[in-house]
Order: structure tokens, then C-alpha cells, then sequence
């Protein structure tokens, strides 16, 4: 038996084709029984049989396989479950005969509290706590619910009968046929389902209520909700039947199953699950409360159930072969969820906000310990670990960068042939280019293999040279450190206008390109002859690529002088600042020339951009306080004066008809004050929270600005004057909305004092916080609550290590609290500590962390070294 231990795959001697499943879950004992009889096909030699399971205790005796042929049973007298590899070898007398059989198990589970497999959830009905029983299949956690073969190209039909209490609703993926009740139990069976892998089956079991609707082909589309809460599934149920009814045509295949059913689940590890017709989320991801949810929280329920429905056609009709194709279920559903909310929403400007996606896969492969989009997993434990910004944000932007070099309707035609040929099987990266290679007679695959098989992505230098524009690549690294590798990098560039571009390849490490010829022009301050010029030159247009750009100094200022006037579009005011703050991190500029082009950014209005420019602006106050108090002082006054022009105009209370992306981005420059200690703004803010804890429908503060309303409140609160922060917990113990009380997490830990900080960590850790939440009271730890998140982390690993240990949730733990340092002692500190009690499933998190912490503490030594920048900052917060 040992020869099947420690393989990355099952041995593929046995297929199954059907699973006839029965359960039956105890939600107060929480357990559960089934028996399940599989179809198998013989296909060679063998005298095993070898599926996944863990967690299960298997009846030894229950173990048959009865030939059709000869239709007598064989038993198996030896059956050996390996929990290390999560197989269980069945081990027959003979050889089995080739062909169809049936094989049959029976098997016992607990319905546990990790939120993957078959596990519980709690709620409260009535005053009363109760448990529902959820699954969480995916990657690879069918198997701790029933024996399988579960890999995705191992797909099967699906036939499933549950047994349970008469009072729940019972939903799996496929509709009910036929329930039988027997005295308080009831027996419900439901339509068997097409072909599928076994990461996409699902059941839940509770008390819920319903909002339903249909499709304009009479698809039954339902949201299931906590009883009491079906008004708020009515934004998810219309987003939901709209976007069925457009992927239908843009995939030009309809969706193949008669159900589409959404739920919202309290606890629940990730944002959504695709399951095939039974889409699971957290509440936060698709219930929306017209009067206590931010227009946030609107545009968050929009795209992710528009992500988690393109996967019924891209994931679930068509399913990657294997966990190296990850990236095409998730890049592509992030994608196109851009696509789907754009056209249910064109005033939310979506496809510029895309842009974030963009920057956090730029900034997580900018590391050396990123990963290919295409990477290797030999052990199902290594899975989660890849459900990162590679897999989804960086694949996301590789789609949109080919989609834009390859034309729309030319994409959108090869991906229906891609669907048509795969649909009810599985597809590799190569089969989605084949697809396009056919449809645009492009070398696709030639194109794209730099992008998904080679990690990182270059950095495009561009400097005037003689009349000629010269561009090299070379690989980006955050650390400043010379990297390998090539890409065919797609170049998009405007000269002085948007009429005036061109778009070529650039195949070679460098090339030289004569203005006048590609162009016509030559730029201003050039050593160009006296025909036209243009007084910028933007290369990477509309950021389609995904690359970054370093342009020379004569080119930058060009481009600093069009952002001020607004003669470049809010995509590209957004890529030079990102593209400058990355190249000021690698310590390829100086922090100075980033601030003199932040100043620039003083009569932004665009969401997208300013949005970034406050992300960026928390960094960099971070890091000036690491080399230098008096100049973080300075550095927050000058940022202060660039958040004014913003908050003036849009004010403290909402106007009539106002933009979607106006309300998002008042909270966000009001938040941003708060934290950078603006007087006014802290009063302001302070008095709207005390008239919104006396009256909780005060008109005063809207929940777009609540979250400014908090963070203002825990800057002022200290060991001396807890009054706020005791206030702020009332809040978060009196409401049942996930999305307030996320809100409120979010907000706690950014007090600067380090007694409060503490209190809060533990306060996280407390039963009061589902374990589902917990990350949020660590998001927003403050510069001086550093040290105390990082002894807390230390004096609770054991404790962490068993309640997230088993899932991804604990890589976030790391991340969020090693990463914010910027010192090498620190790192050392960090590596030292999880030398004995790192695990295979972080340590990728834990290298990157570590990373980032000599990243930060290099930039911290160079900013040092910058002569007079508290007095250029002094000079810029006065113009």
C-alpha cells in the first residue's frame, strides 16, 4: 500500500462517473453519516483501489465492489486510510475485472468549526443559537465530507439525498424531486446533476428565508437569507438574474443548470464559493441594507456575485485539469465580473477602479518570492496558498492587457469557441490561447507564456535620446535588486494627444524608435529639430499592460505638468503615481521626486486616483516615521493640504443625486484626515459619532461616513479616555449587520495608543468576534500599535495555530502583522520565531512578509540619506 503514500495525484487505474450520495447531519450532536455508492470504470490491472478521504471514519465492513458483469459483491479485506496523503487504499483479494462497478462505502464525520468540508455555522432565531450544517469543498475538501476522487478533472454526475430535521430548508445544487417525510425527519432528494467536479458539490441545511426572480428565460434565481433579512437580498437577487441573463450572451451558451440559488453564510472562510448552482457567500459579499450599507458595500455584493456567476460557465461548464490552471477560473471570473458589473453600473466607472486589482498583483510580484500564474502544486496542502493576488489579480490583468492588444469581439468570439469545445470537460492554459490563436491569428501562445509560465513583469525605462525615444525592460523588483527574465511587452504610447498613438511590440531587451517617424513630433525640451512638438509623452496608455514605467527626468516633468492640468485621463493620472510610488519603494527615485509629483494630485477629484493616492499617502507617513519623527510630522501636514481641495468639495454631508463614487470617496478623504490628525476634521467627525450613538437613524451620519466617524473616534481615545472606543464596542454588540460590524473591526486598532491596541487584539480573539472577522481587527493596526500586534501574534500563535490553522485565514495573521515592519533586526526577530512553527501552508506568506519588511527597511535607510526633504516638504505644503 505504501507505493500510493506521498503522490501528488490519485493513480489513475479507476474513473468514477456517478456518486449516488446519502447524508444525514445531527446539527446538536454536529455529525454526520452517509453512505455513498459509486459508478467506477475499471480501465487497468489493479488489485487497489485508491480515493481521497480525511477527517472520516470509515466502516471497514461497508467496503464493496460489485462488478456489473458478474454482480457479486468483492469485499476488501484490507482498507487503509493515510491522513498524511488524505487517501484511503481499499485493497481487494484479486485483481479487479476492467469495466463498470459499483463501489460502496460507509463512512462517519464531525460537522466541524473550521469552515472547510462539512461544517457548522452558528446563528441566533428567536434569542435561540442554533447550528446550520454548509459545505466547503474547494480545493480540496469534498474528501473530508465523503470518499472521492477529488481532483477537478475527476468529474462525475452527482446524485444526493439528504436526511434532516422536517422544520430546515434543505438546498444542494441541483432542485428538489421529492421530499418523504418520517415522523420528524424528512427525506430530501434532488435532481441528479450534470457532470462536475467534486470541488463544486454543495448542501446547507438551516432555517432561512427567500427573495426570488427569473431570468428572461425562466431560470428560477433565488437569495437565501437568515430569517428577517430577505429585504436585503433584493440588490444581490436583481444584480444576480441580470448578469445570468448577460454572460448568456457573451458566452453565447446558455447556463446550463434549471436553479441558480445564492445564500448568505455567518461564518464563512472566504468571500464566495462558486458551487454549481448553489452559490455560498458571506453575508458582506451579498446582502445589502438600504438604509446602514455603504455604496462600498453596494459595488462590493455587484462584482462579487457577478465573479462567483461567470464561474458557472468559466470554472464549473469548463474546469481547469489541474490546481497549476487556478489562475483561469479566478483571473478570468475577476475579469469578466468587471465586464458584467460595467454593464449594469456604467456610472460606477468600474473598469478605473480595475486599476486597484492591477496594483495589488504589481505589488505582490514585485517580491522575489512571488510565483508563476502557472505554478506547480505537488500537495494539496500547497493549494490555498495560491488563492492570492497572482492568481487572481495578476491573471485578471494579463486577460485585460491581451483582450485590449487582441480587440474585443475578436476575444469575445474565441472565448465562446473555447467554451463550446471544452464545455462538460477540462481545459489547460494552452487550450484558452489555441482558442484565441484561432479566433485572432495571433501567435497567442508565444505572446503569453512571458506573462503565466516566468514570474515578475518587467520595468520599461524611457528616455529622449537624439530625436529617438529609448526604451529598455528589464524585471521589476520591489527591493531595488537587478532581476532576470524577458517579456513581449504589448507598448501602447500617446504623444501630446490622445489622437496621436501607437501601439508595437517590444520583443528584445531594448529598442530606439525615431519620434518623427512613429510619431511625428518631437517632444519639448528634446533635442529634436524645430517640426511639431508635444509636451508629454505617456507610455502604457490606459495602463492596459501589465508593466511599470520609469521615465527620465525631462519625460517626467512633461507628465507632472499634464496631471496638474488634467490633460491625461484618470487611468493614467493613476499609473504614473503608482509607478513612481513603486519605483520610490525600490529606491530607483527618491522620495522626493514622488512627493513633488504628489503635489500635483491637489485638485484630484477621481475616486479611482485619489483613492490610491490615500493608500499611498498611509504608506509613506508610515515609513517617514521610521527614518524620522520630525519629518513624518511634515509629511502629514503636506498630505493634509493635498486631501483639502477633496473634502472641501465634497463636504460632510450628501448631495442630492450625487455619484455612487463621490459617496465612496468622501469617507475615504474624511478617514484619511482623521488618521493624519486634521483638528477640524477629528471634532467634526467626533460630534456626528455622539449624535449617531444616541439616535441610530440620525441623519448626521450617513454609512458611507461611518467608517471616517470610527477611525476619528480611536484616534482620540486612550488608556485615560476609553469613553469612544466604549461607545464603538456598544455599537458593534448592538447591530446583527455583518457589514457595521466589519466596519467597526476595521476602525479599532488604528488608535495610536498601544494599552487600546492590545485591547482590542484580545477583544478579536474574544467569542464576541466570529473567526471569520478576526483578520479585520488586524487591518488597520497603527504605526504605534506595531510592536504589540507582533507580541500579541507571538503570545497567541498556539492559540491562533489551532482555531486558523487548518485553512488560509492564518497567512493573513502573518501578513498583517509582520509585514508594516521596516527594520532588519525585526525580520530577524520574525524568522527566528517561526523557525520551529512554520507549516508548508504559510511558509510562502511568511517569506513574502519577511521580504517586505527589508524592503521597508531599506527604503527607510535611503529616505535617510535624503538631504533637505522636511524642508522641500515644508516648501511643497505651501504652493
Amino acid at each position: 500500500m505504501d507505493q500510493f503514500k506521498g503522490q501528488p495525484r490519485l493513480p489513475k487505474f479507476a474513473v468514477p462517473k456517478r456518486y449516488d450520495l446519502r447524508l444525514n447531519p445531527d446539527l446538536v450532536a454536529c455529525t454526520f453519516a452517509g453512505t455513498v455508492a459509486i459508478d467506477l470504470d475499471i480501465v487497468a490491472d489493479t488489485r487497489f483501489i485508491v480515493l481521497n478521504a480525511a477527517d472520516l471514519s470509515v466502516n471497514d465492513a461497508s467496503v464493496s465492489f460489485t462488478p456489473r458483469a458478474s454482480s457479486k459483491a468483492l469485499a476488501a479485506p484490507k482498507v487503509s486510510l493515510f491522513e498524511d496523503d488524505e487517501i484511503l487504499v481499499l485493497e481487494f483479494s484479486e485483481i479487479l475485472p476492467h469495466g463498470v462497478g459499483v463501489l460502496e462505502l460507509g463512512f462517519n464525520g464531525t460537522l466541524n468549526d473550521k469552515m472547510k468540508g462539512f461544517y457548522r455555522s452558528s446563528y441566533e432565531h428567536n434569542g435561540e443559537k442554533k447550528n446550520m450544517a454548509v459545505t466547503q469543498f474547494e480545493p480540496a475538501d469534498a474528501r473530508r465530507c465523503f470518499p472521492c476522487w477529488d481532483e477537478p478533472a475527476c468529474k462525475a454526475t452527482f446524485k444526493i439525498t439528504l436526511e434532516v430535521p422536517t422544520e430546515l430548508v434543505a438546498l444542494s445544487n441541483m432542485p428538489v424531486v421529492e421530499e418523504k417525510v418520517n415522523g420528524n425527519l424528512k427525506i430530501v432528494s434532488y435532481q441528479e446533476s450534470p457532470i462536475m467536479s467534486t470541488y463544486l458539490v454543495a448542501f446547507v441545511v438551516g432555517l432561512f428565508d427567500y427573495v426570488e426572480d427569473l431570468t428572461s428565460d425562466g431560470i428560477k434565481v433565488r437569495v437565501y437569507c437568515q430569517v428577517g433579512k430577505a429585504d436585503q437580498g433584493k440588490f444581490s437577487l436583481h444584480v444576480g438574474a441580470k448578469t445570468l441573463d448577460l454572460f448568456k450572451e457573451y458566452f453565447a451558451v446558455p447556463y446550463p443548470l434549471p436553479k441558480m440559488d445564492m445564500i448568505a453564510i455567518p461564518d464563512f472562510a472566504a468571500g464566495a464559493m462558486e458551487n454549481y448552482g448553489l452559490v455560498t457567500y458571506r453575508e458582506t459579499a451579498l446582502l445589502y441594507d438600504e438604509q446602514h450599507s455603504a455604496a462600498s458595500n453596494k459595488q462590493r455584493v455587484a462584482t462579487v456575485v457577478a465573479h462567483e456567476l461567470a464561474h458557472q460557465w468559466f470554472g464549473n461548464l469548463v474546469t481547469m485539469e489541474w490546481w497549476t490552471h487556478l489562475w483561469l477560473n479566478e483571473g478570468f471570473a475577476t475579469w469578466v465580473s468587471y465586464l458584467a458589473t460595467d454593464s449594469l453600473f456604467p456610472e460606477w466607472k468600474i473598469w478605473t477602479q480595475f486599476l486597484d486589482e492591477s496594483t495589488e498583483g504589481l505589488r505582490l510580484d514585485g517580491l522575489e518570492e512571488s510565483h508563476p500564474i502557472e505554478v506547480e502544486v505537488n500537495h494539496a496542502a500547497e493549494i490555498d496558498e495560491i488563492f492570492d493576488a497572482i492568481s487572481y489579480r495578476k491573471g485578471a490583468s494579463v486577460i485585460r492587457m491581451l483582450q485590449s492588444y487582441l480587440g474585443a469581439e475578436v476575444f469575445q468570439k474565441s472565448l465562446a469557441t473555447y467554451i463550446k469545445n471544452h464545455a462538460y470537460s477540462n481545459a489547460k492554459t494552452e487550450d484558452l490561447w489555441s482558442a484565441l490563436e484561432g479566433g485572432s491569428g495571433e501567435p497567442v501562445n508565444k505572446l503569453m507564456s512571458s506573462w503565466t509560465k516566468q514570474m515578475g513583469y518587467p520595468v520599461v525605462s524611457a528616455k529622449i535620446k537624439d530625436g529617438k525615444l529609448e526604451l529598455e525592460q528589464s524585471r521589476f523588483l520591489s527591493s531595488g535588486s537587478p532581476g532576470e527574465g524577458q517579456w513581449i511587452v504589448p507598448v501602447t504610447l500617446c504623444c501630446g494627444s490622445y489622437d496621436n498613438r501607437k501601439n508595437f511590440l517590444l520583443e528584445s531587451k531594448s529598442g530606439a524608435y525615431d519620434l518623427k517617424e512613429l510619431l511625428g513630433c518631437s517632444i519639448a525640451g528634446g533635442s529634436g529639430t524645430n517640426n511639431a512638438t508635444c509636451s508629454w509623452i505617456k507610455i502604457n496608455v490606459d495602463q492596459a499592460g501589465f508593466y511599470r514605467v520609469k521615465y527620465d527626468d525631462s519625460l517626467a516633468v512633461g507628465l507632472r505638468n499634464a496631471t496638474e492640468s488634467q490633460s491625461l485621463t484618470p487611468i493614467d493620472r493613476f499609473g504614473i503615481l503608482d509607478d513612481s510610488f513603486a519605483l520610490s519603494m525600490a529606491r530607483q527615485q527618491s522620495l522626493a521626486s514622488l512627493l513633488t509629483l504628489t503635489s500635483a494630485y491637489k485638485k484630484e477629484l477621481d475616486y479611482t486616483v485619489l483613492s490610491n493616492l490615500i493608500a499611498i499617502s498611509y504608506k509613506v507617513v508610515k515609513i517617514a516615521a521610521d527614518a524620522n519623527l520630525e519629518l513624518m510630522s511634515a509629511i502629514k501636514q503636506f498630505f493634509i493640504g493635498v486631501f483639502q481641495f477633496a473634502a472641501g468639495k465634497l463636504g460632510w454631508d450628501p448631495k442630492q443625486g450625487e455619484s455612487h463614487l463621490d459617496a465612496m470617496l468622501r469617507g475615504e478623504v474624511l478617514t484619511a484626515l482623521a488618521v493624519f490628525g486634521h483638528d477640524e476634521t477629528l471634532k467634526e467627525a467626533i460630534r456626528r459619532f455622539n449624535a449617531f450613538v444616541a439616535d441610530r437613524n440620525t441623519s448626521l451620519l450617513p454609512p458611507d461616513l461611518r467608517r471616517a466617524a470610527y477611525v476619528a473616534v480611536m484616534q482620540r481615545a486612550n488608556k485615560s479616555d476609553k469613553s469612544g472606543y466604549e461607545s464603538l464596542l456598544r455599537v458593534y454588540r448592538e447591530t446583527d449587520l455583518s457589514q457595521e460590524k466589519t466596519r467597526i473591526l476595521g476602525s479599532l486598532a488604528s488608535c495610536p495608543d498601544p494599552v487600546i491596541v492590545q485591547d482590542v487584539l484580545n477583544f478579536v480573539l474574544s467569542d464576541e468576534v466570529r473567526n471569520q472577522d478576526a483578520l479585520y481587527g488586524l487591518s488597520g493596526v497603527s504605526w504605534e500599535g506595531r510592536e504589540v500586534a507582533w507580541k500579541w501574534l507571538q503570545e497567541k500563535w498556539e492559540y491562533i495555530g489551532e482555531t486558523w490553522g487548518s485553512g488560509f485565514l492564518i497567512t493573513r495573521f502573518i501578513s498583517a502583522v509582520v509585514s508594516p515592519f521596516a527594520s532588519f533586526e525585526k525580520a530577524k526577530e520574525v524568522e527566528e520565531f517561526f523557525a520551529t512553527r512554520s507549516k508548508p501552508s504559510m511558509a510562502r506568506t511568511l517569506k513574502q512578509s519577511i521580504e517586505r519588511v527589508h524592503i521597508n527597511a531599506n527604503w527607510v535607510e535611503s529616505i535617510k540619506k535624503e538631504d533637505h526633504l522636511t524642508q522641500l516638504v515644508a516648501k511643497l505644503s505651501q504652493n
